[in-house]
């Protein structure tokens, strides 16, 4: 009798302890899991990183006005921005994190680009940014970072990069890669390609902390090991079903008072470049016309520094002003949006050719970045690539405009013009920066104005992070959160 007591106790004890156990599972909120694989992570944090900026950008970059209101970007009017990326870098922060624990090299690179990737364009937005101590409230309960001065983060993540480039593992299959489709040797290609980009945003610059900026660009161009192709480039495909159709599909703003601007139109029919037809409807006067959809004379811009009501009297009611293509806004596939193109990365290199700081031949980097463009869209305006031939680009190329004749500055300038005009709808504020940098392509602005340089903080650290940003902003402005403040890079 005493040895059944002990069994049954024993039994009992079994089944309350494996109860337990299997309500501590079930108490295991699925939403919330403590452990994930970074596949899963990567899959989010890359759709997120690659869909379109939208067109803010555009206005600032002379390539759209607004004629229903006056526009914040248009008018260079804007005022805080957001550091809603650190969102972003909480997702990468975790996805480290879990590569880490599960010692896989490759995910560990590709966070360390992403994080490049973020706190570049934060610094770029506003200068000094919260960066060593950012993103610690986790580990470490700091939850009120110090902001690091924009040439220590720019220092960093071009160090970061370096990391991830000797991290890779080429012939390890990255999971759950939407990008590249599971190759470690394309994520290697970007990570160099973007230390390149980044370096080049430093052309104003000699050094960036204890890098050496055109040294440094050397040696990794060197390496040899990047982006050389279409195939290559790093850029999200929108598929026809929910949640993953092209960023702009359906958006009514395109539709109502959205119009070409004069800068964009002006400059493709000076140089008769058939992508106009690609990026820009004909105006509705044209069309009633019946002209042709490759005549030059059936698109128009308006000013950028007009006031909207004028255009609305002058060009809208006439019907004589260009809208956005409509592929823009009624296909769901429209055309795959790049964060870096084998395009940018020929004008980076063509560029960084005519500056001294390699031994290249701008010349044929400056045309291969052309006729990849080209190509891009006969690939992806299917509908438009009767007008974007092999012998069309060839004559489009032959043009004395577009020679690499001269000095360095008319050289630079026909790289950045090039270069300008491959950038509608892609790639993000990246021409505003060319822009902010180099002086080109000239944007038309109001007498007595100048282009912001930056974006004030926003409101949130005012608020939540005080002492840190006053600090920031008094070492950097002297006090003066304002867009017109002279961030480091530019200086």
């Amino acid at each position: 009798m005493k040895r059944l007591f002990i069994y049954t106790l024993i039994v009992l004890l079994g089944f309350f302890t494996k109860s337990c156990q299997d309500l501590d599972e079930l108490n295991e909120n699925p939403n919330n899991v403590s452990e994930t694989h970074p596949q899963l992570l990567l899959t989010e944090i890359s759709a997120e990183a690659f869909q379109v900026t939208g067109t803010s950008p555009l206005y600032a970059s002379r390539m759209l006005i607004q004629t229903g209101e006056e526009n914040d970007y248009q008018y260079f009017k804007w005022g805080n921005g957001s550091f809603g990326e650190f969102n972003d870098l909480r997702q990468v922060t975790k996805m480290i994190e879990e590569a880490t624990r599960i010692e896989s090299p490759n995910y560990i690179a590709i966070g360390k680009f992403f994080r490049a990737y973020y706190f570049y364009q934060l610094s770029l937005r506003f200068g000094d940014i919260p960066y060593s101590e950012a993103l610690m409230g986790e580990s470490s309960d700091t939850f009120q970072p110090a902001y690091d001065s924009q040439e220590a983060v720019f220092e960093g993540i071009i160090t970061e990069l370096d990391e991830a480039a000797s991290m890779i593992e080429e012939d390890v299959a990255i999971d759950g890669d939407i990008i590249f489709y599971g190759d470690a040797k394309k994520w290697l290609k970007l990570i160099n390609s973007y230390e390149l980009k980044i370096l080049l945003s430093l052309s104003n610059k000699t050094t960036a902390g204890s890098i050496n900026i055109a040294s440094k660009f050397k040696e990794v161009y060197t390496r040899g090991v990047i982006i050389n192709s279409l195939d290559d480039n790093a850029q999200l495909v929108f598929q026809d079903q929910q949640d993953s159709r092209y960023s702009e599909f359906n958006s009514s703003s395109y539709g109502s008072s959205m119009y070409m601007s004069a800068t964009y139109i002006d400059l493709l029919q000076q140089l008769k470049d058939p992508r106009l037809f690609i990026v820009a409807e004909q105006t509705s006067s044209a069309s009633s016309k019946g002209l042709a959809i490759n005549d030059f004379d059936s698109y128009n811009g308006g000013s950028p520094i007009e006031n909207y009501s004028v255009i609305n009297e002058t060009l809208v009611a006439n019907g004589n002003i260009s809208k956005v293509n409509a592929r823009y806004y009624t296909n769901p596939t429209t055309e795959p949006h790049n964060i870096l193109s084998y395009w940018e990365v020929e004008f980076i290199i063509a560029e960084a050719s005519v500056r001294g700081w390699i031994s290249d031949q701008a010349a044929t980097h400056f045309e291969n970045a052309v006729r990849a463009n080209f190509n891009f869209y006969r690939s992806n305006a299917s509908d438009y690539s009767e007008y974007l031939s092999e012998d069309i680009v060839e004559a489009y190329l032959d043009q004395s405009l577009l020679n690499l004749n001269g000095t360095e500055e008319e050289k630079l300038k026909t790289i950045l013009t090039q270069k300008y005009i491959t950038t509608f709808l892609q790639a993000g504020w990246s021409q505003y920066y060319d822009y902010l940098r180099t002086g080109y392509p000239e944007f038309a602005y109001p007498t007595g104005q100048t282009p912001p340089y930056r974006f004030v903080y926003p409101v949130e650290e005012y608020n939540n992070n005080t002492a840190n940003l006053e600090a920031a902003i008094k070492s950097q402005f002297g006090g003066n959160d304002g867009i017109r403040q002279l961030p480091w890079w530019l200086n």
